[in-house]
């Protein structure tokens, strides 16, 4: 059995959650594959079933009953990781945007280097963002800024979806007291994973603009992070972060 779990949240991926399943499974380290699907109208579920038989042992599906946030089916590929005893655990987009050769980038990040969270970070060297349209590169690059100053974080991208968190990190957060399902969740994780004290380490990616299928950002969206960054700083000075190992309630 692999040791590392990658979490894929799917809502109509259908050109693309096959290629990205197969460029997983050809990388040299071994990486299981979980896809969590909303219950997307394209039939992006059907191609994964299709796709088990081949590999068994492999990759699995969740299904949800419809789109129930980002945060929501993290959370639940997280329960499900730490079920199976995975010790090494990825959030991944389905589109491409992440690079899926990265994956061992951050494998190497955590177990041969000792870290406890990896990110594939867009701005650890500079902004590495290809296909982005200046405005949402200005707009990402200064939240990542804002994120930095409110928190008192040194990430520099606190909003990246390209993770690997070890397993003990996902054992200590109290899963069920994750406030965010939006892109605020990633912060949320990040900082949480920061105040514990673990050991946290950007590696710099190229991050590649979708080429198939539609975004999923919204206004909702980023009011969610804006304004719920400041909610959640106020609501650490009256939570302990002394590290005690549990399991979500």
């Amino acid at each position: 059995m692999s040791d590392s779990l990658v979490i894929i949240p799917t809502y109509n991926e259908k050109e693309n959650i096959e290629s990205i399943v197969a460029a997983i499974f050809e990388l040299q380290k071994d990486f299981n594959i979980l896809v969590i699907d909303d219950n997307s109208p394209d039939g992006t579920a059907a191609i994964v079933k299709e796709l088990i038989p081949k590999h068994p042992e492999r990759l699995f599906i969740l299904e949800r009953e419809g789109k129930l946030g980002l945060g929501t089916a993290y959370i639940a590929g997280f329960k499900y990781a730490l079920e199976h005893q995975y010790e090494y655990i990825f959030e991944m987009d389905a589109d491409f945007s992440h690079n899926p050769m990265d994956l061992e980038r951050l494998y190497e990040a955590c177990a041969i280097d000792g870290n406890d969270l990896a990110i594939g970070s867009r701005y650890a060297s500079g902004v590495n963002v290809v296909n982005w349209p200046m405005g949402r590169v200005l707009i990402s690059y200064f939240a990542s800024i804002y994120v930095q100053i409110v928190t008192g974080m040194h990430i520099k991208d606190a909003t990246a979806g390209f993770v690997c968190y070890r397993k003990k990190v996902l054992e200590t957060i109290r899963l069920d007291h994750v406030k965010f399902i939006g892109y605020a969740f990633q912060i949320e994780m990040k900082f949480t994973t920061w105040k514990f004290g673990f050991k946290i380490k950007e590696v710099p990616i190229i991050f590649t603009n979708r080429a198939l299928g539609e975004s999923k950002m919204s206004s909702g969206i980023l009011s969610e992070a804006v304004f719920g960054i400041i909610k959640m700083k106020i609501r650490s000075y009256f939570k302990s972060y002394k590290r005690v190992s549990v399991k979500s309630d």
